[in-house]
């Protein structure tokens, strides 16, 4: 018999997230971003419910050619552009549009022999300082790449530091709006968090968004707001059963380092989860779970294959009940990854992208 754990990935709840990001940028295409291996769900298993999107958004050419071998012909944006010379080859084969955000890439595309000139978004660095070209560089950037027969349309981006807490875009939006006044092309600007806060200004919203961990059922902004808040369903859920029922007397310890000690009678489940499946070892005590659907707590520290639960709120627990670890129980409650993620001092995006390989996954 297999180990009794299990990942599932919500087809369905996919699809809806997608609807609600629409529903907040409705005049704005959408971009699925599938980035990590789609945020840790599998791009095939994400796939069917994203596909209403429309275009996908990744880092790399892997990923750019599994989504066309999925059978998808609408626009696949590289959104850290190329690496090197040669992977302009394949953007030309794939029919890629990527991201211009410094000097190399524009040389690369200079000398890069081609019969179909590429859609590039030329990035600018508004205050994030990670890729982009500065303000007072940006205008030469676009006239240089104007000017390459190599390149059909440009399209302007950029990305937003402070989206999702009180700093918010006034100040990215400004620089943005002065570099680009007057410069043709599509614009995209916005994440999860600026198109679920402040999509109302048809600025923000732009020509596209890009939306990511929305889409994988998490807030952009938790705590300020939960997935809830924002319409969003769990797309994960990672489930595994308990494997061994223990009953606690006063004094009794728990676990490694012996972290927890049972001030009363307690009746606790040992579950089939630990670090080693890419469930967050610094969790502690009191980091909520879903036993039959049934709020209750972690007790002790998370092992590499174990970890132990409080089964007082549900006594007819027992060998073989299910333990929901993030995600839809099977009555239907749910518990948020973003809660888990707080408990581990992390956010939900890490939780996603750690599922461990050896968790069998399924698609529903």
């Amino acid at each position: 018999m297999p180990r009794p754990i299990q990942a599932t990935i919500h087809t369905e709840a996919l699809r809806h997230n997608l609807a609600q990001v629409r529903r907040a940028a409705p005049d704005a295409k959408v971009w699925a971003v599938v980035k990590a291996n789609a945020y840790g769900h599998g791009i095939e298993r994400a796939f069917e419910g994203l596909r209403g999107a429309d275009g996908f958004a990744l880092l790399d050419l892997a990923e750019a050619e599994r989504v066309r071998a999925l059978g998808w012909r609408g626009p696949v944006l590289l959104l850290e552009g190329v690496f090197e010379q040669r992977d302009l080859e394949l953007c030309s084969r794939l029919e890629l549009w990527h991201t211009v955000h410094c000097d190399a890439q524009i040389d690369m595309l200079a000398t890069h022999k081609t019969q179909r000139p590429h859609r590039v978004f030329l990035k600018l660095n508004s205050g994030m300082n990670r890729l982009g070209f500065a303000p007072a560089a940006y205008r030469s950037a676009w006239t240089r790449l104007n000017a390459l027969p190599q390149v059909d349309e440009i399209s302007l981006m950029t990305h937003f530091s402070d989206a999702d807490g009180p700093r918010g875009i006034a100040p990215p939006m400004a620089v943005f709006a002065d570099a680009t006044r007057e410069l043709p092309g599509e614009r995209t600007l916005s994440n999860s968090a600026a198109t679920l806060r402040h999509a109302t200004d048809a600025a923000v919203r732009a020509d596209w968004v890009r939306p990511g961990i929305a889409v994988y059922g998490s807030a952009p902004d938790f705590p300020e707001h939960s997935a809830a808040d924002w319409g969003l369903q769990p797309t994960m859920t990672l489930a595994a059963k308990i494997i061994a029922v223990q009953q606690l007397q006063p004094g009794d310890t728990v676990g490694y380092g012996s972290s927890f000690t049972a001030d009363a009678p307690l009746r606790i489940g040992v579950v089939a989860c630990g670090y080693a499946d890419g469930y967050p070892r610094h969790c502690s005590t009191g980091t909520p779970v879903l036993v039959n659907g049934v709020r209750t707590r972690l007790v002790g520290r998370v092992s590499m294959d174990m970890v132990t639960v409080d089964l007082t709120p549900v006594p007819d627990a027992r060998q073989g009940t299910e333990v929901t670890l993030w995600g839809r129980a099977g009555n239907g409650a749910w518990l948020a990854i973003d809660e888990v993620a707080r408990s581990a001092g992390t956010v939900g995006y890490e939780l996603m992208c750690a599922l461990a390989q050896r968790v069998p996954v399924g698609v529903d």
